[in-house]
């Protein structure tokens, strides 16, 4: 992956793993649902798809919240003032048996504003769903397919969740990112961009 070059938006440590791997942390912060990603500078992205290998670890110090929060930014502004965003929650995979976690495998979130935090507050849970095949430490592949206003997001080859109505609207554009969030050891691989315009 290093055929691309990168912003590391503030809170946001990164490191080439090796040739083909690059890995994402969170530093210095513990306020969720942030811009805390590796943007691709230049991405450009309007509608296409968006698809990588992800694994979401826990760092050492993690708090007992964590949930190896790993996935991808699109439509970012060049400072990471505003995002769209898809990503998915390890710990609530395959291997936890509580049903309410297990329901909140997946997110999409739209930032500032339409956090996790809000939908939360307010009860909405349109941008969640299940996902049976991640854990952590274990690699998955989410793919996001993007057109206007509506997103399409996939983990391995699956659909999990569609969002109509996406929060910065059909004509939003700007850069992919990859995110992790608080407590995550984040590691990519074999991304690919496809964009249509």
């Amino acid at each position: 992956m290093k055929q691309y070059s990168y912003s590391v938006m503030p809170y946001t440590a990164m490191e080439f793993q090796d040739e083909e791997t690059v890995r994402v942390w969170k530093v210095g912060s513990l306020e969720p649902d942030i811009n805390t990603y590796a943007g691709i500078e230049g991405s450009d992205f309007h509608n296409g798809t968006i698809e990588v290998d992800v694994c979401g670890r826990l760092l050492p110090d993690a708090p007992d919240y964590s949930r190896g929060f790993i996935g991808i930014v699109f439509r970012a502004a060049e400072d990471g003032r505003e995002f769209e965003s898809f990503y998915i929650r390890p710990t609530n995979g395959k291997d936890c048996t509580d049903p309410v976690r297990k329901s909140h495998g997946c997110q999409y979130f739209s930032y500032p504003g339409y956090t996790f935090a809000y939908f939360r507050e307010f009860g909405i849970t349109d941008y969640e769903n299940q996902v049976d095949t991640i854990a952590l430490s274990e690699w998955s592949h989410i793919k996001a397919v993007i057109e206007e206003d509506h997103g399409s997001f996939y983990v391995d080859d699956v659909l999990v969740l569609e969002v109509d109505g996406m929060k910065h609207g059909p004509s939003a554009r700007g850069n992919v990112g990859l995110y992790v969030d608080i407590g995550t050891d984040g590691y990519f691989r074999n991304l690919k961009i496809t964009t249509v315009d």
